[in-house]
């Protein structure tokens, strides 16, 4: 029986996002239900890691209780699991904040995704997340949880039901830890299977047995304890000892995914800087990817002691790397704050990121299959670094994959270059958002005809990294959609009819359109690109590309938009027609201004006036049934 210290406890409603993922857990529907004991037990080693931190600066914190330890303690007759760790330990403060409240970006997205998926996928979404404490409720209908922070005189008990509200009171300190954290399940009828030895040593064994904390298991509550997990740093250890099965546990345990990692990266640095490395790379997209505060998550450790998961080890567009890096260098007395002005922390980012990008060079090679998987995950991200570090740029081209239009499959820079048109200069490309409106596009009719391979880019990275500069093998990027083509020193690819010369009435009826839209277009002109559209939208030759226009816009970034230039097919059997149309004919703007509204349709866009484009197309219409 708990015993308060005489203070009511206060009831509290839980945010509102709390709120609906507890009502998910409460009524989870997933089969994998193991996963709340790996969450529990994750906490709990985190809390011990916190508490090693803090002994560096404050030693007394200890007491006569040292060792970092977790302790499963099982209840049959009362249909309770016990998890109990002697960590860092929380105020009645930190318990309402840490329980209470989810502090983390994303949460809504995630719950959308989670409300919207196939009962299968649930459980990846929800260790995607890391809902850790939350998921109790997926077994127990009620938990208590008693703390008590290291150094302190008093602890506090939070309780819940999971329906909507939880209590919190402090509580006499006889009844938490001596410093640390208890939690206590009380399990639902079809979950008392795990209060049976067998299944929870099974569970915490394969799922959390290389965490870096001792793990203990009583049987019983009065029933001596057993050590079922022995607290040894995995990366420690030689990579010949460690099996495929043990790394892929770690990454589960470590990163909170229920994916296998496509590709563990494991080793020790030595020379003037001597560090471990343990990292993964997941074979599934996290779902908060593209969250511009989705942070790294690389753990640091000095010697074996967790510091921080906040240290910017990797550059963001390898976000998506789990792991941790355990230095010897660094000092164990090193402030959070100062970590990131260290030199030693400089090198070990610069020789963390190159091995990466080294080891993702060689999968490439080795295994282009699974190369292919891993860029159809992440390639998007990875494309981040060509635009954010000029010094890998040259070997991050090296890895992207691109989309063309030379066939349906992934295609290298280097099979680009080696397929490239004699007095071609430059690597081509689009960019859209959609791939096969961007393989439709007018704009790429004149290269297609001569065989000219033209990158298809869909990411939203994609429209920022061609404008800073980049060339592969000296040939620049430049956009089909912007400037001229001059395309007169390629020929024809075989088959291909060269184009009459256009008449005389063609040029002066171009002349007419551009003298009828007057500022709505910077220029109109005869198409070099066109062989089969007759109109088609391109940007100015110094203008920025239309899709990254289209970006910034779209943000609110972007103040004043380059007026286009509007291309016509002079060759065009439409065009011709409309050149012959007499001077004073009453068609003739209308034509001018349906040509613009076909070239903004075309290109993704409403015509600019619907109602006047209604009206035009009606009086074209029925002019030609007359």
């Amino acid at each position: 029986m708990t015993t308060t210290t005489g203070t009511a406890p206060e009831t509290r409603s839980f945010e509102a996002d709390v709120a609906r993922l507890l009502h998910m857990m409460v009524h989870s529907v997933y089969s994998d239900k193991d996963v709340f004991l790996r969450e529990l037990i994750s906490n709990a080693a985190d809390a011990c890691e916190k508490l090693r931190y803090e002994l560096l600066s404050d030693p007394a914190l200890a007491g006569d209780d040292g060792q970092p330890r977790i302790t499963v303690t099982l209840d049959p007759e009362a249909r309770r699991l016990i998890v109990e760790d002697n960590g860092i330990g929380m105020s009645e403060a930190e318990l309402a904040e840490a329980l209470g409240t989810i502090a983390r970006s994303g949460t809504r997205a995630f719950m959308e995704r989670v409300t919207a998926a196939k009962e299968g996928e649930g459980a990846q979404l929800i260790g995607q997340f890391g809902v850790g404490f939350y998921s109790a409720f997926m077994v127990a209908d009620k938990v208590d949880v008693f703390s008590r922070r290291a150094g302190a005189d008093t602890a506090a008990h939070w309780a819940s039901d999971g329906l909507g509200s939880y209590t919190i009171q402090p509580v006499d300190p006889a009844e938490a830890p001596a410093r640390g954290t208890r939690i206590v399940l009380h399990l639902k009828e079809d979950a008392a299977s795990y209060t049976e030895a067998f299944t929870t040593q099974r569970i915490v064994t394969a799922q959390s047995g290389h965490v870096p904390v001792p793990i203990f298991l009583k049987e019983k509550p009065d029933a001596e304890e057993k050590q079922i997990a022995d607290g040894a740093a995995l990366w420690t250890r030689p990579k010949s000892d460690i099996t495929a099965e043990e790394y892929a546990d770690f990454y589960r345990s470590a990163a909170g995914q229920f994916d296998e990692p496509a590709l563990t990266l494991h080793y020790r640095a030595e020379g003037l800087h001597e560090y471990s490395v343990l990292a993964f790379l997941p074979s599934m997209r996290p779902f908060d990817l593209f969250d511009p505060d989705r942070a790294g998550r690389m753990k640091l450790y000095v010697r074996r002691v967790f510091i921080t998961d906040e240290a910017q080890i990797l550059p963001r567009y390898l976000r998506f790397v789990r792991g941790l890096v355990d230095s010897n260098d660094l000092p164990l007395n090193v402030s959070r704050e100062m970590i990131q002005e260290s030199p030693v922390l400089a090198a070990i980012q610069k020789g963390v990121a190159n091995r990466i990008l080294s080891e993702l060079d060689k999968l490439a090679e080795k295994d282009g299959e699974a190369y292919l998987k891993f860029w159809d995950n992440f390639g998007a991200v990875l494309k981040e670094g060509l635009y954010e570090d000029f010094a890998r740029r040259e070997t991050l081209l090296g890895l992207a994959r691109f989309k063309s239009t030379a066939g349906e499959g992934w295609r290298s820079l280097k099979d680009y270059v080696e397929a490239i048109k004699d007095n071609q200069t430059a690597i081509y490309y689009a960019t859209g958002a959609d791939l096969d409106r961007l393989a439709s596009s007018p704009q790429l009719e004149g290269f297609r005809a001569r065989g000219i391979e033209v990158l298809l880019l869909t990411d939203q990275v994609d429209s920022f990294w061609v404008t800073a500069g980049v060339d592969y093998q000296g040939k620049p990027f430049k956009s089909v959609t912007q400037g001229l083509a001059d395309l007169s020193l390629i020929p024809l690819a075989e088959g291909e009819t060269p184009a009459a010369q256009a008449s005389a009435e063609v040029d002066g009826f171009i002349a007419y359109v551009k003298g009828v839209l007057g500022d709505e277009v910077s220029d109109v002109r005869a198409s070099e690109r066109l062989t089969e559209s007759p109109v088609c939208l391109v940007a100015p030759d110094n203008a920025m590309d239309r899709q990254l226009e289209k970006l910034l816009a779209g943000a609110g970034r972007l103040d004043n938009a380059a007026k286009p230039v509007l291309e016509i097919n002079p060759r065009h059997d439409l065009i011709a027609r409309l050149g012959t149309l007499a001077e004073d004919s009453a068609l003739r703007e209308d034509a001018a201004r349906l040509l613009l509204d076909e070239a903004r349709i075309a290109d993704g866009e409403l015509p600019a006036d619907p109602r006047a484009f209604s009206a035009r197309l009606a009086r074209m219409i029925g002019g030609a049934i007359r």
